[in-house]
């Protein structure tokens, strides 16, 4: 490609916030890809005007500069976002809102009217660009039923690939008994829920006066990590074994877990006792992304412990460099058809789309 407007936006997309990742400690990348793969990536966010009050409530703290970039890439739809792809070999994006979106929202109609909107707008949004656009569904998990009439409505007739849910609604996980209408509905729609981090409820006390942990650092990941162990140790996936969990962030550190998990939980009195050990249910009903972890360490671990074809490639654009990433992905230590299953085959498969 010749150096056109895209290209130069591609250089610009490359800087700012998400240039930060190797400075601060994730593993240096080659200057130059080892062999430039086709990737999708699954954790991608866009926001709408409506729902950018929410958004403005959760944003972690950054500087000004870097808020108005994040913003303004966030809104986009067109040359910006898919310079970045194309830096980073990405050949599609599923596109999802960025959290907390209506999951803070405390009125039921709102939220699910807002929900709705929300997925109109991406539906139109692919439409332009179906080659390089997919789109999780939004629902307002405060009525149940109707957020799995409204998945239903998306995969259906505006054919997305899934649904996002930003952890907690309000207090309320998505183990609670009166969610079971949704779970069924995922389960017979046969699309995956990507659970994504959010704020906790209510701050635990041990990070309390640290907040250099707060969110991302941290909390988020203690906080998602613990919202899918309860959809296990509570039955979630008794009752529907066929649903399938994607978690970001190489799995939030469960697969380093496993073992463990499954000691303790053996030697735990319950009334409700599961039918397999928790690692089973991993390894079964949740796959993860290596959105924002771009490093050996955790891909390796997570290969070792799910198995290759339960990992997927993600960016976390525009909250991370998507060309940082795309050098990872092309150069990971794993065999080359282990590499192109987790750069795009695995989501061919699970979501059931085309790089």
């Amino acid at each position: 490609m010749s150096l056109t407007r895209r290209s130069l936006i591609a250089t610009a997309a490359t800087a700012g916030l998400g240039s930060q990742a190797v400075a601060q400690g994730a593993t240096p990348v080659p200057a130059t890809p080892v062999k430039a793969l086709p990737k999708i990536a699954l954790e991608e966010h866009f926001i709408t005007p409506p729902l950018l009050p929410y958004l403005l409530q959760a944003l972690p703290k950054v500087t000004a500069d870097e808020k108005a970039t994040l913003l303004r890439r966030l809104a986009d739809f067109g040359d910006e976002r898919l310079a970045a792809m194309d830096a980073a070999g990405v050949t599609k994006s599923v596109l999802s809102v960025s959290g907390p979106g209506v999951q803070i929202e405390k009125d039921t109609n709102t939220a699910t009217r807002l929900a709705a909107q929300a997925n109109d707008v991406l539906a139109t949004e692919i439409a332009k660009h179906p080659n390089r656009y997919a789109g999780f569904a939004h629902v307002a998990m405060q009525d149940p039923k109707a957020a799995a009439d409204e998945l239903e409505r998306c995969v259906r007739d505006l054919k997305f690939c899934g649904v996002m849910i930003n952890h907690h609604t309000n207090g309320v996980y998505l183990d609670a008994p009166g969610n079971d209408v949704f779970w069924e509905r995922l389960q017979a729609l046969n699309v995956p829920l990507y659970l994504h981090p959010g704020d906790a409820f209510v701050m635990p006390h041990v990070l309390g006066g640290v907040p250099e942990l707060d969110k991302p650092v941290w909390e988020w990941t203690t906080e998602t990590s613990t919202h899918a162990l309860r959809l296990i140790v509570t039955g979630v996936f008794d009752r529907f074994p066929r649903a399938q969990v994607i978690l970001g962030h190489a799995g939030e550190t469960l697969p380093y877990m496993l073992w463990r998990l499954d000691s303790r939980y053996a030697l735990t009195e319950t009334d409700r006792r599961i039918k397999l050990p928790p690692s089973d249910y991993i390894r079964r009903n949740i796959a993860i992304t290596l959105s924002g972890q771009f490093d050996e360490v955790p891909l390796q671990a997570a290969v070792a412990a799910l198995g290759a074809d339960r990992v997927l490639f993600s960016i976390d654009y525009p909250y991370e460099d998507s060309v940082t990433a795309g050098r990872f992905m092309d150069a990971a230590k794993l065999p080359d058809a282990q590499r192109l299953a987790v750069a795009s085959g695995n989501a061919e498969r699970m979501l059931r789309i085309k790089a």
